[in-house]
């Protein structure tokens, strides 16, 4: 819910060729998903905001992932009614969002640009929106304190908005996003502002609200933080989806390209010696006590590697796959 929508209870915004056949033309989504896009467009002028994108966002988190100017906010602006697509249909729990009032009660926003009411308290600002939206006020009165108090603004509520930090401002965003219990949650860029303890105490949220059913879109730009709340994924750039599903899943639709390896070993040239003639290691380098493989086919390495570790043939001590994340899916997409 937003200041600016007070009279709706809330507004409602392998690998390049697997992800295009994932999110291609109507098909492609799904009909149970209570958010759906198919072959949506969206233009502004002769700028390309959004480019023929299909897509469904189930129950759960799901995170938009992409460089500021990818796509991500003209997306949530189109799911939460705020504008209509150039091309193609946007559904939300079954209907049109775009000025359609009886659905914005059913959608949470917490936009990246806010419009709050800087001269009201933030219980205030928050019960207002609650009140204006249509709920009765002793209704409103309890949503507004479990909402701050969820959004860790309690102590606070009594401060006037106008002198939040913006760390603060943000968490007041987000409390009025969730606080009349919306079916779709849609939060841009909802760490921004916050400080290390801020950020974690939001991701926690997000993964409660999806792990209670409701149909959440978060947006970001740094990897490892949009890992934390979800391993659901849609990658995004240029105003086009290049790759949507399971961090898993993208990445095994990546697997004809040679992943990279980390071992840490007592003895690394031994286990180099060892592992180098298995199939699908195409090299190896050795460093002081590690050892770097690439490998074609990570599982047949990583079953040997554990066998090898299992029967004590050479100390490992650990090991990882250095590109199996969210940085070097998004890297290597974007190349």
């Amino acid at each position: 819910m937003s200041a600016n929508e007070s009279n709706g209870a809330a507004t409602g915004e392998a690998a390049h060729g697997a992800a295009s056949n994932a999110a291609s033309g109507a098909a492609g989504v799904s009909g149970a998903a209570p958010v759906q896009l198919a072959r949506v467009s969206h233009w502004y002028g002769p700028v390309i905001g959004l480019n023929d994108v299909s897509l469904a966002f189930q129950p759960g988190v799901t995170g938009l992932l992409g460089p500021n100017g990818a796509g991500k906010s003209t997306l949530m602006r189109l799911v939460t009614g705020q504008m209509a697509p150039s091309q193609g249909d946007v559904q939300v729990l079954g209907a049109q969002p775009f000025a359609n009032a009886a659905l914005f009660g059913r959608i949470g926003h917490s936009p990246e640009h806010e419009q709050l009411w800087d001269h009201l308290s933030g219980r205030r600002h928050l019960f207002a929106l609650l009140h204006y939206g249509g709920f009765a006020a002793g209704e409103a009165k309890a949503r507004t304190e479990r909402a701050l108090e969820r959004v860790g603004l309690a102590a606070a509520a009594e401060k006037k908005v106008g002198a939040y930090s913006k760390g603060m401002r943000q968490r007041l965003r987000i409390a009025q996003a969730i606080a009349h219990d919306p079916e779709v949650i849609v939060l841009d860029e909802p760490l921004n502002g916050l400080d290390p303890v801020g950020r974690r105490e939001i991701i926690d949220l997000v993964r409660e609200l999806g792990a209670l059913g409701h149909t959440v879109i978060v947006s970001g730009h740094v990897l490892h933080e949009v890992e934390k709340m979800t391993r659901r994924i849609a990658l995004v750039h240029r105003g086009q989806v290049l790759a949507e599903g399971t961090i898993d899943e993208i990445r095994r639709a990546l697997d004809q390209r040679p992943h990279h390896v980390r071992v840490v070993s007592d003895d690394p040239r031994g286990l180099a010696r060892l592992l180098l003639e298995e199939p699908g290691v195409l090299s190896v380098r050795v460093g002081a006590n590690e050892a770097h493989f690439e490998v074609k086919e990570p599982g047949p390495f990583f079953d040997r590697l554990a066998r090898v570790a299992a029967d004590g043939w050479i100390v490992v001590r650990e090991y990882e796959s250095t590109d199996d994340n969210l940085q070097a899916i998004f890297d290597y997409l974007v190349a």
